[in-house]
C-alpha cells in the first residue's frame, strides 16, 4: 500500500476512536490500532483515556502525531464485534484496498443503527432490574413494581440522551423517575390488594438499571495491564454515575419515606429457589444485554452465561460458609471461562459476553445501604455496606483477569 504515513496513520486513529466508543477497556483498544499498523507497515505509540486518544505513528524517520476525541462514552457491544472482526480480518481483507476504500468500510460500521428502540431499551432495563429484584430476595410485587419502574425510568434516561442531555442529569432523571414510579404502582397495589407496606423495599430495585458495569468491570481490567489513566478514568467515571444514583435515590426515598430493609420471606425449599434463579439470571443477563445493544444471539449466550456464574455465586454464599466476595470471585472467574470457550466457536468479544453476565453481581443494593446509612449519619453501618460492595467489586474484575490469564496467551504478558 503506497499511502503516506498521514493516510494510514489516519487508519489507525480512527479504528482506536471507533473501538473506544462502544466502551471496551484500553488494553484492547491499543491492541486493535497496533494490529493495523503492523499491517500497515508502521509503528504506533498510543495513549489511551476515557474518551480520548493521543497517538503517534512511525514509519523510517518520520512520524505523525494525532489527538481524537469523543462527546461521551458508551456501550456497543454490536458494533465492538463488528470492530473486532474488522481488525481481526484486516490483513486479508484490506491489503489491496486503497485508504479511502478501507474509510468507507469503516463508514458503514460508525453508521449502522443501534439495534433495539428507545422502548426496547426500556424494557430491557424492565426485564433486567425485575430478575434483579427477584435475585436480590424480592417477590412478585416488587418484580411488578420493579419492571415498570425501571421500564419507565430507562425510557426517561434514554429519551434525554437522544437529545444530548449531559450524562449526570440523566442518570439523575432516570432514578428519580424510576423510584416515583415505583411509588406509583407500590401505592395502587396497596390500595387495591392491601398488601404489605415491607414491599416497599423493592424500591432499590427499580434503579439498578443505572449500575455503570462495563466502566466498573473494565476499569480493574485496565488497571491490572498497569493502564492507569484509562482505568483511574473509567473508575471516576463509574463512581461518579454510581455516587449520583444512589444520592438521588435517597432524597427520593426522604421525600417518600421509603427506608430500605429485609425482603418479605419468599417461603421457597432450597432446590426451588436455585431452579428459579437460573432463569432469574438468564433473564437478567439478557436485558442488560439488550440495553448494551448485544445482538440476540450474543445475548442468549451472556444470558446462559449468566445463569451458570450468577447461581452458581448466589448458591455458595447460601450453602456455604464463602464469603459474599470470595464467591463473586468463583463467580466471575465461571463467566470468564465460560466467555473463553465461547469466544473460540462463535468470534463474540469476550468483554461483550463477561461484562452483561456479572453486571448482575454488582452490590448496587450494597452501595446504597451504604450510602443511606451514611446520608442519616449512621458511618458505622454505612461503612460496613460500603467495605462489603468494595470488595465485591473489587473481586469480579479479578475473575475475569484470571480467567483471561489462564485461557488467553496475550494476557499473560506486558507487551503485546
Amino acid at each position: 500500500m503506497g499511502a503516506s504515513l498521514e493516510e494510514k496513520a489516519s487508519i489507525v486513529g480512527r479504528v482506536g476512536i471507533l473501538m473506544l466508543s462502544c466502551g471496551t477497556g484500553a488494553w484492547r483498544v491499543r491492541e486493535g490500532m497496533n494490529t493495523i499498523a503492523r499491517n500497515l507497515g508502521i509503528t504506533c505509540s498510543a495513549d489511551i483515556g476515557l474518551i480520548s486518544i493521543e497517538y503517534t505513528c512511525f514509519s523510517n524517520n518520520l512520524s505523525y502525531t494525532q489527538v481524537l476525541s469523543l462527546p461521551k462514552t458508551g456501550v456497543n457491544t454490536d458494533k465492538l464485534d463488528q470492530m473486532e472482526r474488522f481488525v481481526k480480518e484486516f490483513g486479508n481483507d484490506c491489503s489491496s484496498l486503497t485508504i479511502r476504500q478501507i474509510h468507507n468500510k469503516l463508514d458503514t460500521v460508525q453508521r449502522k443503527a443501534v439495534i433495539y428502540s428507545t422502548f426496547s431499551a426500556a424494557f430491557g432495563a424492565a426485564l433486567a432490574c425485575s430478575a434483579f429484584v427477584f435475585l436480590l430476595g424480592g417477590g412478585l410485587v416488587e418484580m411488578i413494581c420493579s419492571f415498570i419502574g425501571a421500564g419507565i425510568g430507562n425510557l426517561t434516561r434514554r429519551k434525554m440522551i437522544d437529545h444530548q442531555i449531559t450524562t449526570l442529569v440523566c442518570t439523575a432523571s432516570g432514578v428519580a423517575v424510576a423510584c416515583l414510579s415505583y411509588l406509583f404502582i407500590f401505592k395502587l397495589l396497596e390500595l387495591s390488594f392491601a398488601i404489605s407496606s415491607q414491599h416497599e423495599v423493592g424500591y432499590i430495585g427499580a434503579m439498578l438499571f443505572v449500575v455503570p458495569g462495563f466502566p466498573f468491570i473494565t476499569s480493574m481490567l485496565d488497571l491490572s495491564k498497569s493502564d492507569m489513566r484509562s482505568g483511574l478514568e473509567r473508575l471516576s467515571y463509574a463512581l461518579m454515575i454510581t455516587i449520583v444514583a444512589t444520592l438521588v435515590g435517597w432524597l427520593v426515598a426522604l421525600l417518600v419515606d421509603f427506608k430500605p430493609g429485609n425482603f418479605l420471606p419468599l417461603g421457597l425449599s432450597v432446590l426451588t429457589l436455585m431452579l428459579l434463579r437460573i432463569p432469574a439470571s438468564f433473564c437478567g443477563v439478557y436485558g442488560f444485554s439488550m440495553m448494551f445493544n448485544s445482538p440476540w444471539k450474543m445475548a442468549v449466550l451472556s444470558g446462559c452465561i449468566g445463569a451458570v456464574a450468577n447461581t452458581l455465586r448466589l448458591e455458595l454464599v447460601d450453602l456455604t460458609n464463602i464469603p459474599a466476595a470470595a464467591a463473586a470471585f468463583f463467580g466471575s472467574l465461571v463467566a470468564g471461562i465460560l466467555a473463553s470457550f465461547i469466544n473460540r466457536k462463535t468470534g463474540y468479544p469476550r468483554i461483550s459476553l463477561t461484562v452483561p453476565s456479572i453486571v448482575i453481581m454488582v452490590p448496587g443494593l450494597y452501595i446504597y445501604r451504604a450510602v443511606y446509612y451514611i446520608g442519616l449519619d449512621s458511618i458505622n453501618a454505612g461503612m460496613l455496606w460500603l467495605t462489603k460492595a468494595a470488595l465485591i467489586i473489587m473481586f469480579l474484575p479479578m475473575g475475569l483477569f484470571v480467567a483471561r490469564f489462564l485461557m488467553d496467551k496475550k494476557r499473560r504478558y506486558s507487551d503485546l
